[in-house]
């Protein structure tokens, strides 16, 4: 049996949540939803500790950035590696999310589900092995 570990995924997009969770779950993980920024902070705030925050950064209201922003600043979960994960391209925010200590970047428009497992997987040091 393979070690589980936690998944928190936080878009606006509800499909892609409800199948990038199946696949997190197929592959053993444990995953948290959040529809948006506002309900990502509530579950945060609310003792969600993730081994693995996955953020949009294009996001209706608060943007994945902000979101970041406010969990840094909280210190809602220093212990989780933070992943976005989304098609904004722009190199500022891309540096920007890097100034906020992520650990990975990637692009959804180029990458198929079961290669983003596998990347957040490893950019999150996960062995399940």
């Amino acid at each position: 049996m393979s070690k589980k570990y936690s998944v928190f995924l936080v878009d606006d997009d509800k499909f892609l949540l409800d199948m990038y969770k199946r696949k997190f779950e197929n592959d053993g993980a444990s995953v948290e939803v959040a529809v948006g920024a506002e309900e990502a902070l509530t579950k945060l705030r609310g003792g969600s500790k993730p081994d693995v925050l996955v953020f949009d950064i294009i996001m209706p209201g608060m943007d994945g950035l902000e979101l970041l922003k406010v969990v840094r600043r909280e210190k809602l979960t220093p212990d989780s590696a933070v992943v976005m994960f989304t098609n904004e391209s722009d190199n500022k925010a891309i540096e920007e999310a890097k100034s906020l200590g992520i650990k990975g970047y990637i692009v959804k428009a180029t990458t198929i589900p079961s290669e983003v497992i596998e990347r957040i997987k490893k950019i999150a040091n996960i062995n399940t092995d």
